[in-house]
């Protein structure tokens, strides 16, 4: 499951791979590609890096056990990528943005980029600069 919207809205500067907790009938909703990362955003809260914002779907055949659909998820990081982080995050004003959830080995993993919001004017220069691009391909392609 990818984010969409987070190369459009954000310049990557860096990205790191980490775990995601997750109780049984959340794990079995990732499998079944019922998520949501849209929304979501990382934060740092005494020393440890949360998920807030990320829609899972309730599992259909949970029976009795109930999870909340955007509740915060702990992720699993390396203690120096924290520290890293926490630096990043409070002092020079950038955020925690997933950029895409996949399953390693059968673990959920979240790819976390750290990142700086895009002005207006970038984005359209993003915009043009993708569709001169396309036409240029598209044009290359003609020719063959």
């Amino acid at each position: 499951m990818r984010n969409p919207k987070a190369r459009h809205d954000y310049h990557i500067i860096e990205t790191w791979e980490a775990g995601l907790v997750l109780t049984g009938t959340e794990i079995k909703s990732v499998r079944q590609g019922k998520v949501s990362l849209r929304e979501a955003f990382g934060i740092v809260r005494r020393g440890e890096v949360w998920l807030e914002g990320m829609n899972v779907n309730p599992y259909e055949s949970r029976g009795y056990a109930v999870h909340d659909a955007t509740r915060r998820r702990k992720l699993l990081l390396h203690a120096n990528e924290i520290r890293r982080l926490i630096g990043a995050v409070e002092q020079e004003g950038l955020t925690l943005v997933p950029l895409d959830l996949h399953l390693t080995k059968g673990r959920a993993k979240i790819t976390l980029a750290l990142a700086r919001g895009k002005k207006m004017h970038d984005k359209r220069a993003d915009l043009k600069k993708r569709d001169a691009e396309r036409e240029l391909a598209r044009a290359v392609g003609r020719r063959r």
